[in-house]
């Protein structure tokens, strides 16, 4: 791997294509392949001409790393090439034009194995952006035409026929379809989407054909930044590779005085042309190429593989950590649940849903929207305040009105209705209009289908899960229970989630599950913070360590799976390549193998640390069909009758 192996010793190397598409177009091994023709000729050839046979398949097979090397000493940088084309040269000055040719012929053949995995990896990244058609049916001036994607505008408007892909991200604002975002998210389920619903880059169109409108250049789709985070994050070192970086740096120049001293002592007590071959042999055996490359190689297909399953893992650091986690704490609103809570019962007559649409017509509280849903005909309540973390306070036709949660509004005689509603898993909103209780409102965000079973396989990857919400302890319990987490934490503030994500660590690395936003503070104070349902969201890609693009949650298992076996495959390559120096050093320093033996032996090691590290590419998809959908809960209003007053509880 010349000295590009070592990217810390080696310059940056320069912007090129994809790389080689089949593997007999790799040039280090069409060069091994001339070199290998030439000394199998050379030695079947007598002498002189088989020497010289032998000799060109030398330089032939050195053309692959001596190039490199002597740009990296221009640059006073010494690497693992440096280390090769000085054996190649001593071999040469020496007359083992054999040994010389071997080490070039598998020398190269282990540097183009290593060139076209990482081609390979990175090439299927890159093909994400083939999933963007070569043209695009736009309306322009009222007339369809087609373009190229790099030509379409803010404002254009698309036609999206079935079965073709979206060019670039926009909004519907005609049609109703449903959206394929398999290729994107890893999720085979199709998205019904109508008017308003948001498209992006890549989606398939499976129903009616729809006009969308233009949001985002093609350059600067949610695609294209996919692609340019994750080749960022293949860039970024984890801590294995920084420890493996600490180990080859000093070790190549180490090396070389290693060899220096085997020459210079042994030439005092025996033949120095005996000793000084043995150095060369050295130099050879300790070589920590396999090392450099070790992490990186486990990185670039790891990191890769998790981006074309839909989930963003950013870097080697991120890899590694999530393959250690020992506790995944959950946020419940979005997470657990589906984040589209519905009012699914209503304690006190229609007014009060009413009122609380008076007071929550401006919010964009999740609840608001559910109680606006709910109610038929809003008028906005006047001077509404918001009294952090208890509700709502205003005015209507003159009349003060308060919406809030239990506490800070008295239950008073729907104590009983509250914890009844409470218990069932819903969040209960108390109304009040001058002092007096008109009733409750019972909203409720139904757990996620494939949330039992998500749990059952963090259980059995020997993950615990904890749930960190804000909302009452007696909700959370409730869909905590039915989930099968026996952790709860409820009543929580964002500040008050990121302690506890530090007091759930108990020695154990903690990852924090979160919608990227209101979570913020838990998923930057948690070992890996991990966004969900982040597809096209600016800031949880950008924030969060992980992004899972989907909205299946069953693609957090699987990430957690797909690190640790990643992480293994890291372990396993630099323990194989640390033992194969420990063990080449002393056999080669003393004798024991030759020139030949030990390249063989060295590069074989290269090639079953490359053929290893391409194993951390293996993913395991989704199952096609995912659990189905709750059944949808039928609105109860429940009359409660006051005989205090003649209030529209008793009109009802």
């Amino acid at each position: 791997m010349a000295d590009e192996c070592c990217a810390s010793q080696a310059a940056p190397a320069p912007e090129v294509d994809h790389g080689p598409q089949r593997i007999w177009q790799v040039r280090e091994l069409q060069l091994a392949a001339v070199a290998a023709v030439l000394l199998t000729a050379g030695l079947l050839t007598p002498d002189p001409v088989g020497a010289g046979l032998t000799l060109a398949s030398a330089v032939a097979g050195a053309a692959t790393f001596v190039p490199g090397a002597w740009r990296a000493l221009r640059r006073r940088r010494v690497g693992v090439g440096t280390l090769m084309t000085i054996a190649a040269i001593g071999a040469v000055a020496l007359g083992q034009f054999t040994e010389a040719a071997m080490l070039g012929v598998l020398f190269s053949i282990a540097e183009g194995l290593e060139h076209y995995a990482i081609a390979r990896t990175r090439r299927g990244l890159r093909a994400l952006l083939g999933l963007v058609p070569p043209t695009a049916a736009v309306l322009r001036d009222g007339t369809e035409t087609r373009v190229a994607p790099s030509e379409l505008v803010l404002g254009d408007v698309m036609i999206l026929r079935p079965g073709e892909r979206a060019a670039t991200d926009g909004v519907i604002r005609s049609g109703y379809t449903s959206l394929d975002l398999s290729a994107i998210t890893g999720e085979s389920v199709p998205v019904e989407a109508g008017v308003g619903a948001v498209v992006h880059a890549g989606a398939i169109n499976g129903g009616g054909a729809v006009e969308v409108e233009v949001t985002a250049l093609a350059a600067d789709s949610s695609l294209a930044r996919i692609v340019h985070i994750v080749e960022e994050a293949q860039d970024r070192k984890g801590t294995g590779q920084r420890i493996a970086d600490r180990i080859a740096r000093p070790l190549v120049p180490a090396i070389m005085v290693l060899a220096v001293l085997v020459a210079g002592l042994g030439a005092l007590f025996g033949d120095p042309m005996l000793w000084l071959e043995r150095a060369l042999v050295v130099l050879v055996a300790a070589s920590p190429c396999a090392l450099a490359i070790s992490v990186p190689l486990t990185v670039v297909a790891a990191v890769g593989a998790a981006s074309r399953q839909g989930a963003l893992v950013k870097g080697g650091a991120a890899l590694e950590e999530l393959g250690r986690i020992g506790t995944v704490a959950l946020d419940k609103t979005g997470t657990l649940t589906r984040n589209a809570p519905k009012v699914v019962e209503v304690v006190g007559g229609k007014d009060v849903l009413i009122a609380a649409a008076a007071l929550e017509a401006r919010s964009e509280h999740p609840l608001a929207r559910a109680i606006l849903d709910a109610a038929a005909d809003v008028t906005p309540a006047e001077d509404v305040t918001a009294v952090a973390g208890h509700g709502l306070r205003g005015r209507r036709d003159g009349a003060e009105l308060r919406l809030g949660k239990p506490g800070w509004i008295e239950p008073g005689p729907l104590a009983s209705d509250v914890d009844r509603l409470q218990a069932a898993g819903a969040t209960v909103v108390l109304v009040e209009q001058d002092g007096v209780l008109l009733g409750a409102i019972a909203v409720r965000d139904e757990l996620r289908p494939e949330a039992p079973e998500v749990v059952e396989r963090l259980s059995g990857l020997r993950i615990g899960t904890a749930m960190l919400t804000g909302d009452n302890s007696r909700t959370a319990t409730a869909l905590a229970q039915q989930a099968g987490i026996t952790t709860v934490h409820a009543d929580l503030l964002p500040e008050d989630k990121a302690k506890l994500v530090e007091g759930l660590r108990n020695g154990r690395k903690v990852a924090m599950v979160g919608d990227g936003v209101n979570d913020a503070p838990a998923l930057a104070t948690a070992d890996v913070g991990i966004a969900m349902g982040a597809m096209g969201t600016d800031v949880a890609i950008e924030t969060a360590d992980v992004a899972l693009m989907g909205e299946d949650l069953r693609h957090l298992p699987r990430v957690l799976a797909h690190a640790r076996h990643a992480r293994r495959v890291m372990l396993q390559n630099v323990g194989l390549s640390l033992a194969i120096i420990t063990v080449l050093v002393p056999l080669a320093a003393f004798g024991v193998m030759g020139l030949a033996t030990v390249v063989f032996v060295h590069e074989f090691a290269e090639v079953l640390v490359i053929l290893n590290a391409i194993r951390a590419a293996k993913t395991t998809p989704l199952p096609e069909t995912a659990p189905p959908p709750a059944p949808p809960k039928t609105l109860a209003i429940t009359t409660v009758a006051r005989g205090d007053d003649k209030g529209c509880c008793d009109a009802c």
